[in-house]
């Protein structure tokens, strides 16, 4: 069978499959999402992300490393191979992180929280979370993905719906392009780096202040232009960053008004020591 199209195949199911899993973790285990609300993960608009996509095509590549007999052993063999899959996964996810940050200036997760993150990319313990992914790929999801293979091969008329899934997703891939360019622009100016679900969860709550119609889908599309609402957006966050660096201010304030405080009832506390001593 053709390899472009088993790739096709591999991308519009990891694709759907990832957009699926990152939902249902946005919505019930993302600290991110208190509100516990659904949300829409991703640039594009509907239920795909491409960041999957090509990371199926690596777990796919890598466990035909499993044919090949790396050590003596079977188990370190499959460790390995989990270990690889892991950092595979790390470094889709940190060039496509890169390609956003200083191709569009989005910045689509962030890490930053993260202990020992790198530029808010990539962080040990997405790593870690990667390398889980590829556990439960590899024993439970890679015999199944092998045999839709074999089956595509001897259905090759349902080629004709991934065609139907890639034209669709050319022209998602247009539309949210187009809209990502407006924010590129307005980042551009303001010499920023967006985060996408920050702007995302704004224009939410824009909506439901003017009680518009909740988007699950279309998330950047308001009655009010997007470049008055990318300005607003931008007044809001530098209003949060003040409010942000008075609270750091008080917090100092507090701070060095409790280690005076100490300070002086150390020095009372010598003092009533040395006077002690005298009489």
């Amino acid at each position: 069978m053709n390899q472009v199209l088993i790739f096709a195949f591999l991308f519009f199911i990891g694709s759907c499959l990832g957009w699926c899993m990152e939902v249902f973790f946005r919505r019930f285990f993302s600290r991110a999402n208190p509100e516990r609300k659904w949300i829409n993960p991703g640039f594009l608009a509907g239920p795909y992300l491409p960041l999957y996509g090509f990371g199926l095509w690596g777990m796919y590549a890598v466990s035909a490393l499993s044919a090949v007999a790396m050590t003596p052993s079977k188990a370190l063999d499959v460790a390995i191979i989990l270990v690889i899959m892991a950092v595979v996964m790390t470094i889709i996810e940190y060039i496509a992180g890169i390609i956003f940050i200083r191709g569009m200036h989005v910045k689509l997760w962030d890490y930053t929280k993260e202990k020992g993150n790198i530029k808010g990319i990539i962080c040990p313990k997405f790593s870690v979370i990667w390398g889980l992914l590829g556990c439960v790929y590899y024993f439970f999801v890679n015999p199944y993905v092998v045999g839709w293979v074999h089956w595509l091969s001897q259905h090759l008329a349902f080629s004709f719906f991934i065609g139907m899934f890639f034209g669709v997703f050319a022209i998602d891939l247009w539309y949210s392009l187009n809209v990502s360019g407006k924010v590129r622009k307005f980042a551009q100016e303001k010499d920023i780096v967006v985060k996408y679900e920050e702007l995302k969860d704004y224009l939410a709550q824009q909506r439901e202040e003017l009680e518009e119609k909740k988007r699950f889908v279309l998330a950047f599309k308001t009655e009010m232009p997007l470049s008055r609402q990318l300005e607003k957006y931008s007044e809001h966050m530098e209003l949060l960053r003040k409010q942000s660096e008075r609270l750091k201010q008080v917090r100092e304030n507090i701070k060095a008004f409790g280690d005076e405080v100490k300070n002086e009832l150390e020095e009372r506390k010598e003092e009533r020591i040395e006077e002690r001593r005298h009489e």
